[in-house]
């Protein structure tokens, strides 16, 4: 049996071993051997620390405690019972004297280990150099210090309260405090116990008591957080009190423990519980109820002041630019020409709902995939920056054949880029691809020579075994030989991507990490062979800079010969003073998070969030770069004090990889969110909530819905830039409390300027970041998404051409809502996609969608829907001219033409219809037949119509618009 325990402890003990292994082999490979080594060995020595203090002092409590227990002859039936309970324990009082202490020392050495973040920042702080408004002092005391000290007085109140607790059950059990006729007795040993013990608590409950004094400055108790005029004038100065008396208290407890008189701690422990609900509740309450309430704006004006101000701080909102814009709701002619440079780069390809089409058009194989929401970036094309959609052909694992050497030996990688401009598609609505197929061809691959494969991604297996001797034969599937080829050629990963896994003793641990006895026995397994996991990006960069909180979206960008994914990275707390606090789940939630397409944050509160890092992970060997963004973030540099090799200066960045740089997407939701508040700064209005904002609700999802509408990138020039700009954008509406109906018109319009620049002289654009918020007058309606959306929908002119769209079982799909401020007023634009039944089917450019004002247009192409909402003549220069892979379905004038009769017919198909209905309420039924005749021939003459405008033949049967051939899949 002892055999057995041992192997059983040396088996266990590998395990563990092999785990701690492997994870030093996967930092060390990548160079971050420091964050692991630190991390843990931080654990390590707070688990020490912590596991001494809870064992010692419950040792010698229970040690002290037996020590001075009482000798006597049992002289009634309880002494006997205890007597009893001594005799069965006392075989096995010394394990017990020594097992409880390393039990108790061990949760406690592991809860404690958990802080080990705080108490890194409390040893490295950086000072804010800004001071608080109520007690001066410095915002790092907040961040850093006040979290410190309040995680070591929590942890020494409950050694206290663990260790006397063990010391009190062991006195009674060995009758040093006993149950008799005259009431409860306890020894002398027992009262200097419990008197020490008593005063150790009060004495740490009055560090708590003056702690919470600065505490207050945190609180979100009050309507506003931060400590307001009952916190400053009445719980602050009761706090003192109450502190000052603990501590006196706690002497009287040393004096009776000397002494041997009693009275004075218990009254003085009385008064000082009366005090406490007294002064600590009853007085704030009474100063809250009679002197607050009644003139409450006056009394917490300056704190109101505070609160504004310091979470503008806290966020980065300090800075926003607040423009008035007198929009207008009047279309005129010419009214876009000002807005050339916005109008000629609207994004009419959708990344939410274009994934199936890249897949049908460049996925060739069935162990290919798209992500199934693409990003948005911008890249030179031939001089010119253009707006791109991008994504990334990834291995997709549930299309390789099942078996572990297919699965994670032959299957290894995806392959290459697709990217399609953003501003138009070809004549049949299929994207405008820039860089496509295998291997990558076109406009943007003309200058984009760069490595294809991608090994680390979103949708990378979990793990994979590569590389081989110089000169053997290649092992994994590399990509088709072309795209009609139906062979694969093979490759051999080249690079330094994971640890090696050539020699029998790494094999068995990674054999053991992945429970896999393939990994241990295959002899695909070579001397040179690596082993790649925790290949999501994401992933990556949260485990080699675990301080950080990861934004949800990593993007593909091709960057100096190599595709990278970039990856945004968050400082943040929640113990910024006066910070109205927001749960980041909810903050970013939208409805590319409701519906899965994009990764949420995780519900943790936070009152204080800077961008810090910019992190980029290699698609092909997986390396993890980190840079400095926001090096002027306290925070930040109390981790780079921590971890001083991990982190590079952003001035260290390419140009490239500085020009793919953009404005983080969540970071941007929780400003939004804020600013819908905040973007007041006069107290009179912000106490009122009188000029309240909220994200509109995504109208493409119908009227009911309550999911937010998510931030768009956009290329545009705001109203007083000088030019346009990358930019992440989104529209406010007023604010409507739960259960009302939403009031859907514009009331500001937010953009950030996402674009870095080029990295000249090693710096970012001084511009990037900027907050730029559009405030609309109230004296004129200018129409919200919703109300935009619901425009779209009621136009009878729309509806029937979309209800001739969805004949013969094919699906309209309204793309993003753009919300763009052009013409002196706002212009919505949607893209409308057609998407035919069908396995192979994927959906389409057909239509756009423009409004302004009350004005709708409807045209194949953007140019002829501005132009139908502003009076014939836009002056738009848009997408749809002169662009590369752009070629117009109709000569133009055969094409105004087809618009023409369009038009017509769906005029005449209306006419019929209103016929048919009066002839129907006079009961006149053979007018009535008549008017359907008419009604039919319409119908048929708007599809001729539709058919020629889509540069296809016309129908001769009632058929319906015709839908693209599909691809054959591959």
């Amino acid at each position: 049996m002892p055999t057995l325990v041992v192997v059983a402890v040396l088996v266990v003990g590998f395990v563990f071993f092999s785990q701690v292994y492997a994870d030093v082999l996967w930092y060390n490979q990548l160079g971050f051997l420091e964050v692991f080594l630190k991390e843990n060995g931080t654990k390590i020595a707070i688990f020490l620390a912590a596991f001494l203090i809870m064992s010692v002092s419950v040792y010698l409590s229970l040690r002290i405690a037996y020590r001075s227990r009482p000798v006597y002859a049992p002289d009634s039936s309880l002494q006997e019972n205890l007597n009893r309970y001594q005799a069965q324990l006392e075989p096995v009082r010394k394990l017990l004297m020594i097992g409880i202490p390393v039990v108790l020392g061990g949760f406690a050495g592991t809860a404690a280990a958990s802080a080990w973040q705080t108490v890194l920042l409390f040893f490295n702080q950086e000072p804010f150099g800004t001071a608080d408004p109520q007690f001066g002092l410095d915002y790092s005391f907040y961040l850093n210090t006040l979290p410190f000290i309040g995680f070591v007085t929590g942890f020494l109140v409950s050694v206290v309260l663990i260790a006397g607790i063990a010391g009190l059950l062991t006195h009674y059990l060995y009758g040093g405090i006993r149950l008799e006729e005259k009431g409860l007795f306890a020894s002398t040993a027992a009262r200097i116990h419990i008197a020490v013990f008593a005063a150790l608590f009060l004495l740490l409950q009055g560090v708590n008591y003056w702690l919470d004094r600065y505490s207050t400055l945190q609180s979100t108790s009050g309507k506003w957080a931060g400590a307001l005029y009952t916190d400053v004038n009445a719980v602050i100065p009761t706090k003192s009190i109450l502190a000052v008396a603990a501590v006196i208290v706690a002497i009287l407890f040393i004096v009776a423990a000397v002494m041997g008189r009693w009275r004075l701690p218990l009254v003085g422990t009385a008064m000082l519980v009366i005090t406490a609900i007294l002064a600590g509740g009853v007085y704030p309450w009474v100063v809250q109820r009679f002197q607050v309430t009644p003139s409450e704006l006056s009394l917490e004006r300056q704190y109101i002041e505070r609160n504004i101000a310091l979470t503008r701080q806290a966020y980065g909102l300090t800075d926003t630019e607040v423009t008035p814009y007198n929009a207008t709701v009047n279309a005129e002619a010419g009214a876009l020409r000002k807005d050339a440079e916005t109008t000629a780069n609207i994004r009419l390809l959708d990344p939410n709902l274009v994934s199936d089409a890249f897949g049908q058009l460049e996925q060739f194989r069935q162990y290919y995939q798209f992500a199934p929401t693409l990003n948005v970036d911008r890249y030179d094309v031939n001089g010119e920056t253009q707006d791109t959609v991008i994504a990334v052909r990834e291995l997709n694992t549930a299309g390789v054949p099942a078996g572990w050497f297919n699965e994670h030996v032959l299957f290894t990688h995806g392959y290459g880029v697709v990217a399609a401009a953003g501003s138009k598609v070809q004549a049949d609505g299929k994207p405008s691809f820039m860089l496509s197929g295998i291997p990558s061809t076109g406009v943007l691959g003309n200058d984009k020579t760069y490595e294809p494969r991608i090994y680390f991604g979103e949708y990378s297996p979990d793990y994979s075994i590569v590389g081989g001797p110089k000169g053997a034969a290649p092992v994994e599937i590399d990509r088709p030989q072309s795209e009609d080829s139906d062979t694969e050629s093979k490759n051999t990963f080249v690079g330094n991507g994971g640890p090696n896994v050539g020699n029998w003793f790494n094999r068995l641990v990674y054999a053991l990490k992945f429970q896999s006895t393939d990994l241990m026995l295959s002899d695909a397994v070579n001397s040179e062979s690596q082993i790649l996991y925790d290949r999501n990006p994401r992933d990556r960069v949260e485990k080699v800079a675990p301080y950080l909180t990861v934004d949800g979206n990593a993007y593909p960008a091709i960057i100096d010969g190599r595709v990278k994914w970039i990856v945004d990275g968050y400082t943040t707390s929640q113990h910024f003073p006066y910070s109205t606090p927001q749960q980041l789940a909810s903050a970013t939630a939208d409805s590319l998070t409701a519906g899965g397409r994009t990764v949420a944050l995780p519900p943790q509160d936070v009152n204080y969030i800077r961008n810090a890092v910019k992190a980029t992970v290699d698609a092909y060997d997986g390396s993890v770069t980190l840079y400095a963004w926001d090096d002027k973030d306290p925070l930040l540099k109390a981790w780079q004090k921590v971890f001083p090799t991990t982190l590079k200066p952003y001035s260290q960045m390419s140009a490239e990889l500085m020009s793919h740089v953009r404005y983080p997407e969540d970071l941007f939701k929780v400003q939004r969110e804020l600013l819908g508040r905040y973007h007041v700064t006069s107290v009179d209005r912000f106490y009122s909530n009188s000029d309240a904002w909220s994200v509109p609700t995504d109208p493409t999802l119908g009227a009911k819905t309550t999911v937010k509408q998510p931030p768009y990138y956009l290329s545009l020039k705001m109203p007083g830039q000088d030019s346009a700009a990358f930019s992440l954008t989104t529209p406010f509406i007023p604010f409507t409390a739960d259960g009302e109906e939403p009031r859907n018109v514009l009331y500001g319009f937010l953009a950030a300027e996402a674009d870095a620049g080029i990295g000249k002289d090693g710096q970012k654009s001084p511009d990037y970041g900027k907050l730029r918020l559009l405030e609309l007058p109230r004296s004129v309606t200018v129409p919200g998404p919703g109300q935009a959306q619901n425009l779209f929908n009621s136009d009878t002119t729309v509806s029937q051409a979309l209800n001739l769209l969805r004949q013969g079982a094919s699906e309209v799909i309204n793309g993003n809502l753009l919300s763009l401020p052009v013409g002196g007023g706002m212009l919505y634009v949607q893209p409308v996609y057609v998407q035919s039944s069908g396995a192979s089917s994927y959906p389409t450019l057909r239509r756009v969608l423009v409004s302004f004002g009350e004005k709708v247009g409807f045209a194949p192409t953007l140019a002829e829907a501005l132009d139908q909402v502003f009076q014939g003549n836009s002056g738009a220069t848009t997408g749809d001219e002169g662009n590369v892979g752009q070629t117009p379905a109709t000569p133009p004038t055969q094409e105004v033409t087809a618009q023409e009769k369009l038009q017509t017919a769906l005029q005449n198909a209306r006419a019929a219809i209103e016929e048919g209905q009066a002839a129907l309420s006079k009961g006149d039924f053979a007018a009535y037949g008549t008017a359907q005749q008419k009604l039919q021939k319409a119908l048929q003459d708007a599809i001729n119509a539709e058919a020629q405008i889509a540069g296809t033949a016309p129908s001769t049967g009632g058929s319906a618009t015709p839908t693209p051939t599909p691809t054959p899949s591959r």
